[in-house]
């Protein structure tokens, strides 16, 4: 298991790649780091801010079947508040 101060190095090291544009083949060989290390920690990263980011909320949908107009268009009507209430 890494230590966290070698993890924290790691996720920068992550992050430099992703910001660097390049290959991930590329970016190690500029490091002089192994491409598998590298793909590692890339991918631990993006799971990582994957769970940071907010619930996925999903919304009731009604499909009305009414005959289609002369011009066919798609209406979508959102409430106010997704949670129902009661009186």
């Amino acid at each position: 298991m890494s230590k966290p101060v070698e993890k924290q190095e790691w996720f920068r090291v992550a992050e430099s790649f992703e910001a660097s544009g390049l290959t991930q083949k590329e970016f190690s060989q500029q490091r002089g780091v192994r491409l598998s290390t590298l793909q590692s920690w890339v991918y631990r990263r993006r799971r990582q801010q994957s769970k940071k980011t907010e619930a996925v909320r999903l919304l009731p949908v009604e499909v009305a079947t009414t005959p289609p107009a002369t011009e066919s268009m798609l209406e979508v009507v959102t409430a106010v508040s997704v949670r129902p209430t009661t009186c």
